[in-house]
């Protein structure tokens, strides 16, 4: 009843909340995944996406669809796998950013690991700066990390949008250097905090650096300062800051996947896995709880 390519399509679209960059990702025509959309929402009889000309976002029926998407693609992969006979082997070294700690990769790769029990699967966990260096020297070969402002390469998993976080009864007094937590070099979102506080001719300190999320989550909830994270990874207990603070804006960030130099016994398992994060992807950005927001030194709604 549902197409296999109609589905990626539409778990593309789902990640990316751009039919722009589905396409991109995809490699087709920005018709084509209009098309792909549209033949869904017919098989369905449902609307899938609100569209205008600004902003796509997923209905209710969307939401629900995501699960269901996966399910089918996960069933087609395996009855493909099955029926040619094909079994993946060898090592592969596989790099997740910092940012996935909190989120539900463990079971992306949990499941991975359940359907190609012969793949010998070595997780690094770093910063996203020190993954791209690291499968440049040919020690990774498949990489989910943030991308540097203005960087093109990698495939899109998903855009969001930067933004200061920290404890709700945090206070930022905007006449003194703004106390911040952070990653050290060449931390991502770290270059980019400083980058902007500069451009815009704010004072900051640091407060706390370490090379752990775990580490600045404690410091931030002890309410040592703020940090630059992704919208849609707030982790519990922190929240935004409001735009009274005066904190400058952060602009967006790209996740993206990065294939490393191809060796031969690693390249159909860093396939199949990429295929699989790409199907999940939504359920990293979506699996923490809801965000709060940091006004006035207390916490609102």
């Amino acid at each position: 009843m549902y197409d296999p390519a109609q589905l990626r399509t539409f778990l593309a679209v789902a990640q990316t909340l751009s039919f722009t960059q589905a396409a991109r990702r995809l490699g087709v025509r920005q018709s084509t995944v209009s098309q792909h959309v549209r033949r869904l929402e017919d098989a369905t009889g449902r609307q899938l996406f609100t569209r205008d000309t600004h902003r796509v976002d997923l209905t209710g029926d969307g939401e629900a669809m995501l699960g269901f998407a996966r399910t089918i693609l996960q069933a087609h992969e395996r009855a493909a796998a099955f029926f040619t006979g094909t079994r993946l082997r060898g090592r592969l070294r596989f790099g997740a950013s910092e940012d996935f700690v909190l989120t539900r990769l463990p079971e992306i790769l949990e499941s991975f690991r359940r359907d190609h029990p012969e793949v010998e699967l070595e997780l690094t966990v770093e910063l996203s700066g020190t993954l791209h260096r690291q499968l440049a020297a040919g020690r990774l070969d498949l990489v989910l990390a943030k991308r540097r402002t203005g960087d093109t390469h990698g495939e899109l998993v998903w855009q969001d949008a930067l933004t200061w976080i920290g404890a709700p009864h945090v206070r930022i007094d905007p006449d003194r250097p703004v106390p911040l937590v952070l990653f050290p070099p060449p931390g991502i979102t770290r270059a980019r905090a400083l980058e902007v506080l500069e451009e815009h001719g704010r004072s900051w300190r640091v407060a706390c650096t370490s090379t752990s999320l775990s580490g600045l989550i404690a410091a931030a909830h002890a309410g040592l300062g703020v940090m630059a994270h992704t919208r849609g990874l707030i982790p519990p207990g922190l929240a935004p800051v409001p735009a009274r603070a005066g904190l400058p804006e952060l602009g967006d960030v790209d996740f993206v996947l990065l294939h490393g130099r191809r060796r031969e016994a690693a390249q159909e398992a860093a396939d199949a896995l990429a295929a699989a994060i790409l199907a999940g992807g939504d359920r990293l950005i979506r699996s923490l709880g809801g965000i709060n927001t940091i006004v006035g030194g207390r916490e609102g709604t």
